[in-house]
């Protein structure tokens, strides 16, 4: 049974376990909360709070959620009072001389975690703002400073923005949660970059990605669990196409749920995988949906909900309704709500989630023929302005204006309004990449275009100081160049072969020279002492026009090797 409390008034859920204690303080701040230009910093705090703890014996975690942030510690009555007063006052004096180590780690940690196929359908769906954070590196850190994790910490992680939960006997003894006040921080409305659904959009993966967002309920997350037994069924124990297949319930605050399905497939069979996922995909709008699967699973949840009640597990679950503003369900309640799921609630989900559906195929593989509309991957026109073509790429146009900055090549534009921008990222090579609202991006390397540097000042001027995002400088090598243009092309090719010709020439000049000057030293010695005849003569002018001949042709040899 869960029972409400307060702890140094920090509202508090408690229930009895039946394993080892466990507890977590949790604060309604996440991914979701952070600007573009400031992401990662939810994640930053969360490893400096806990960076005194070092190694210890005890279990201990943070998590940086979507729209919570969660620490969490198992272990003795002892060591959760030292875990969660410490975490207290870590938040309270973050160690900021570790500032640059944690920021390291974290780009570590994001480089080893690869693409995750959840994350990438986030800015797709809703943009480069608010829930579509996910799909985004933590490019906020490099610029992050220690007041900006100051007032973070003070906006988000006080008293009033907090909750506790327990599994345990009660609050233990000496537990102090001493944290600021401040006030409950409500999660952002989540934006929307589809303006048709379903759609879909080309992956770059071996992955087929699909997720919806519909309301929040227990025949929601039934049809999560029969989505994936119909997916196993279909694409690995039937046809064997996929290893790896998943499907995911997450409820968010505002009474929706977010539903994702994942499955992995060879290259030679993408096709396949995603026709047969799209197949059971169908099958579910159309209804199909068996009354025997959707009570096996109710029979399954409703055992593990038994099991994870007594254990204390639906503990955190419950702090977010709390943090959220929704009620704390006991577990009659919990049951009662997913005892009146049947198939035909199940299918009614089913059919919302298909319409709202948003499908990553896989490599490049395109969806259109089964009735998704392709997800707009840029913008509509261009802004009014100033027209630079790229160096050597005549196609590929830059048009700077007053309101924003647009890229054209071939049939695709790309358009970021200056009022409707996420985040500038700035390299120290002068490299800018503006982000709008609606994630599509425009990214400028001035090595590729006339008058880079100014126009780059330009831009710079036209932007808000609080869109700009540093980034670290690049290796030279990876800084993009001009193409080399045909004419200077043919120009160098011309030079080549001046010199080659006059290399060549040189050669066979002095060759010329020094064989006739060694024919003429031979004929001088065997020639009798005045006895010269005419032959004589003739073979000696010869020698000598040979000569002189090789000496003006080196002359001429020298001049096209100098350019002349």
């Amino acid at each position: 049974m869960i029972t409400r409390t307060e702890v140094d008034g920090v509202p508090a859920l408690l229930a009895p376990t039946t394993g080892p204690m466990h507890a977590g303080l949790v604060f309604r701040v996440g991914h979701a909360d952070e600007p573009l230009t400031r992401r990662g910093i939810t994640h930053l705090i969360e490893h400096l709070a806990l960076f005194s703890f070092g190694v210890a014996d005890y279990h201990y975690n943070g998590a940086t959620g979507i729209e919570h942030t969660l620490f969490h510690m198992r272990g003795a009555e002892t060591d959760i009072v030292a875990f969660l007063n410490g975490v207290c006052a870590g938040l309270h004096d973050l160690p900021m001389h570790r500032l640059a180590i944690e920021k390291e780690i974290l780009r570590t940690e994001e480089n080893g975690r690869g693409e995750n196929a959840a994350d990438a359908l986030a800015p797709w769906r809703y943009g480069a703002r608010d829930h579509g954070m996910p799909g985004y590196p933590e490019w906020g850190l490099t610029g992050l400073t220690p007041d900006h994790l100051r007032t973070w910490t003070a906006h988000y992680f006080n008293r009033q923005n907090a909750a506790l939960w327990i599994a345990g006997p009660g609050v233990p003894a000496g537990l102090e949660l001493k944290l600021p006040e401040g006030m409950r921080r409500p999660p952002p409305a989540p934006s929307s970059a589809l303006p048709v659904r379903p759609a879909y959009f080309p992956g770059d993966s071996d992955v087929v990605a699909w997720d919806a967002v519909v309301d929040r309920g227990a025949g929601a997350a039934v049809f999560a669990d029969v989505l994936k037994r119909s997916l196993f069924r279909s694409l690995r124990q039937e046809s064997g196409l996929s290893y790896q297949v998943h499907t995911e319930y997450t409820p968010r605050t505002g009474g929706r749920a977010v539903l994702t399905a994942v499955a992995d497939a060879l290259p030679e069979k993408r096709d396949a995988v995603l026709g047969g996922f799209i197949d059971v995909l169908a099958a579910a709008r159309l209804g199909r949906i068996d009354a025997a699967e959707v009570a096996t699973v109710v029979a399954q949840r409703r055992q593990e909900l038994t099991h994870a009640d007594q254990a204390g597990a639906r503990l955190p679950g419950q702090v977010f309704n709390l943090l959220d503003g929704r009620p704390v369900q006991n577990l009659d309640q919990v049951l009662a709500e997913l005892g009146a799921v049947t198939r035909d609630s199940v299918a009614a989900v089913a059919a919302a989630a298909c319409a709202d559906g948003l499908l990553m195929t896989p490599g490049r593989a395109e969806a259109d023929w089964a009735g998704y509309a392709a997800a707009p991957a840029g913008s509509e026109r261009t802004v009014d302005g100033l027209t630079r073509p790229a160096l050597g790429e005549p196609r590929i146009r830059l048009v700077a204006g007053d309101t924003g900055v647009s890229m054209a090549g071939g049939d695709s534009v790309s358009t970021v309004l200056f009022a409707e921008c996420s985040a500038v990222l700035q390299w120290p090579d002068g490299g800018r990449r503006f982000v709008g609202h609606d994630a599509v991006y425009v990214h400028i390397e001035p090595t590729l275009f006339p008058d880079g540097p100014a126009l780059i000042a330009d831009l710079d001027a036209r932007t808000h100081p609080d869109l700009r995002v540093p980034m670290p400088a690049r290796n030279p090598d990876r800084i993009p160049r001009p193409p080399v243009p045909v004419e200077a092309t043919a120009q160098r090719g011309e030079r080549l072969a001046r010199r080659i010709s006059g290399i060549t020439g040189l050669f066979l000049t002095l060759s010329a020279a020094l064989l006739s000057g060694l024919f003429l030293l031979a004929f001088l010695t065997m020639a009798d002492d005045g006895e010269e005849d005419a032959l004589d003569r003739a073979l000696a002018v010869f020698f000598l026009g040979v000569i002189a001949a090789s000496t003006y042709g080196g002359y001429r040899a020298i001049r096209r090797l100098l350019g002349r």
